[in-house]
């Protein structure tokens, strides 16, 4: 514990980024190929309809996976503040107390997902030559929740506690061990989507187990005691009031996810709707990079915030915003000059499916380079506590302004509207992050001096 500690409050900031972020990038890029794998295996090997029809699921997946973020980083921002304060006691409180509520609200989600599955799945744009693949996955993955909550969400106190390695070791067993099971299951056993269902609930109990036992063992930082669990209703406020940032992220984008469908079938098709599922998957493997970022820099940027080190935490930002953006430029040229060799990974037989593909990516990604310091900023502010910025500035580019842009871009430009409505809606709130960057920047000087 003490080494851990030390190396937050004295390692060079440079060195200290890279040691988390090479094990938190090889985690987020491997538990990226959840969804992304089954996408290529079932639009590969079932069809463009059933790829269209997982598609649809995606708002939900995104939905589950908030009450992860929620929870997981909530209590993770919560765990590395109190170890900057050397207040362990707490730190394991909070780790307790996180995982009670873990196990209640998976089991909430599960029943609320199987009493309204029907009108959600249609509210989400699955059609009749979609709804059959969407249910079948569906009723899979609901089975299942508890493990994604559970196991996302105690993977993720496990880097905030300076762990980054083993939380790397942990999404590595459970993404490779989707990837050995969806050949398996959908081609060996010709289970289709509902193998690729199975195949990812599997690796999740798998991720499950892992972490369980880790915080039982003498590896880590803070320990997962009996006498913890128990509602502790001050650390429960706390939790969630700085989860809640990526947790309306996660539901606003689920909303806009369901508004994106329903407008793909209105001006596309189903198969606009299997093109934005391409989208989706592309854009996710270069945010998640960015986000192996925040995740090396939130232990950071908590602790070195909890113990007033406020150097530290301007030159962390510093060196995580320039990384972000360096990122997203190199991934925007990729996107824009090899389309079809993307579009093509996940289905080579359909050229409608080439088409949509081929434009979502060129169009919807051309304010890519703009987007990753935004989703820097937004773990900056909450990794401090602040909340309600992180909010702000999450709604901004979420909802606030893409969704006026998704009613009336659409009336006048078609498909390539919807398109449209992406780049042009980074852009814009790009420009409100940088004026909330500078004041924050400001006050740190004002804090050191």
């Amino acid at each position: 514990m003490i080494e851990k500690t030390k190396e937050l409050a004295e390692l060079n900031i440079a060195r200290l980024m890279l040691k988390f972020f090479i094990p938190a990038f090889i985690g987020v890029f491997v538990n990226a190929l959840y969804n992304i794998v089954d996408r290529i295996f079932i639009g590969q090997g079932v069809g463009s309809m059933a790829l269209s029809g997982i598609s649809v699921i995606f708002p939900v997946m995104l939905i589950v996976m908030g009450f992860g973020m929620l929870i997981g980083i909530g209590a993770g921002v919560l765990v590395s503040i109190n170890m900057g304060k050397r207040d362990m006691d707490k730190a394991e409180k909070v780790l307790g107390s996180s995982f009670l509520l873990m196990l209640l609200i998976s089991v909430v989600i599960t029943i609320i997902g199987y009493s309204v599955k029907g009108p959600m799945l249609r509210s989400f744009g699955a059609t009749a030559e979609t709804i059959q693949y969407a249910n079948d996955y569906l009723d899979i993955i609901l089975a299942g929740v508890v493990f994604q909550v559970v196991g996302f969400s105690l993977n993720n106190i496990i880097r905030a506690e300076g762990n980054a390695r083993i939380a790397m070791y942990s999404m590595i067993i459970s993404a490779g061990t989707n990837l050995i099971l969806d050949p398996i299951f959908i081609f060996g056993f010709g289970m289709g989507v509902k193998g690729a269902a199975y195949a990812t609930v599997i690796s999740m109990m798998v991720l499950t187990v892992w972490v369980l036992i880790h915080f039982l063992s003498s590896k880590s930082v803070v320990k997962l005691k009996t006498e913890n669990i128990r509602f502790d209703s001050k650390i429960l406020f706390e939790i969630m009031a700085i989860g809640m940032a990526p947790f309306v992220m996660q539901i606003a984008n689920s909303f806009v996810q369901g508004l994106l469908n329903t407008k793909l079938i209105a001006f596309g098709g189903d198969l606009a709707v299997g093109a934005m599922g391409i989208v989706n998957s592309v854009a996710t493997m270069i945010v998640m990079a960015i986000v192996a970022i925040n995740m090396a820099t939130q232990p950071i940027i908590s602790f070195n915030y909890g113990a007033k080190s406020f150097s530290r935490v301007k030159e962390t930002l510093r060196i995580a915003m320039i990384s972000a953006t360096v990122i997203s430029i190199l991934a925007f040229i990729m996107v824009e000059t090899i389309p079809d060799s993307i579009v093509k990974l996940f289905n080579s037989t359909d050229p409608g499916l080439l088409g949509f593909g081929r434009d979502g990516l060129r169009l919807g990604m051309l304010a890519l380079p703009f987007v990753g310091f935004q989703v820097v900023a937004g773990n900056f502010f909450q990794s401090m506590g602040n909340a309600k910025i992180a909010v702000l500035l999450t709604l901004l580019r979420q909802v606030i302004i893409l969704i006026p842009l998704l009613f009336i871009l659409p009336n006048y430009f078609g498909l390539n509207g919807i398109w449209l409505s992406m780049p042009i809606s980074d852009f814009c709130s790009a420009i409100i992050v940088v004026l909330f960057l500078v004041n924050q920047w400001k006050k740190l000087n004002t804090a050191i001096c």
